[in-house]
């Protein structure tokens, strides 16, 4: 029944993590991992970070920092899209303010074009990154976009990788602050 929700979308955190306790208790940690990594996208909270940490730690996984700047990270995405509909509607209450407005100064404006630009930044550059969690054992990183690459090494399932992007049937991902590649079918998008 859940897994049915969750094709539908209709899933919330709280659900999300029923699933994530289902597949803990049965045993099978990377599908815990994956729904608690979809409950933390969609409302990030410093406890269900700290299931994560605890399975990825006691499976020796990747990917899970328990840090003060995860920590910081954590809160500033608990508010990202609260802030960024705040700034939105602030710039076009002022954008329509200065259109009604027939005699707006040339500085209004510039501060306005440095308003929606300061929002273009926050929009593309501060958004949270996606990450991937690898779905099956025994995966192979490369170091290139081939079969024919260099192997980097063999990653478990349930390790979390930041992914970068996409090429053909390729992800780029970081791994131990440098790029790698695996298959597509090999890692599950955390959305």
């Amino acid at each position: 029944m859940y897994r049915q929700e969750l094709r539908r979308g209709l899933t919330s955190p709280r659900v999300l993590l029923r699933m994530a306790y289902i597949q803990e208790g049965l045993g099978h940690y990377p599908a815990a991992l994956y729904y608690l990594s979809l409950a933390h996208r969609r409302k990030p909270t410093y406890a269900t970070w700290r299931k994560m940490t605890e399975l990825a730690q006691s499976y020796r996984l990747a990917g899970y920092p328990d840090t003060w700047k995860t920590k910081l990270l954590i809160t500033f995405r608990r508010y990202y899209y609260t802030v960024l509909q705040a700034l939105l509607i602030g710039a076009v209450l002022v954008g329509v303010f200065l259109l009604v407005r027939h005699r707006a100064s040339r500085s209004l404006w510039l501060s306005y074009g440095l308003y929606v630009l300061g929002v273009g930044f926050y929009l593309n550059f501060l958004r949270p990154s996606t990450v991937g969690l690898v779905a099956r054992p025994h995966s192979a990183l490369m170091s290139g976009p081939s079969a024919g690459a260099a192997w980097l090494t063999t990653a478990r399932a349930g390790d979390r990788l930041l992914v970068r992007d996409q090429q053909d049937i390729w992800y780029r991902v970081e791994w131990r602050n440098r790029d790698a590649y695996i298959r597509r079918n090999d890692l599950l998008l955390v959305d």
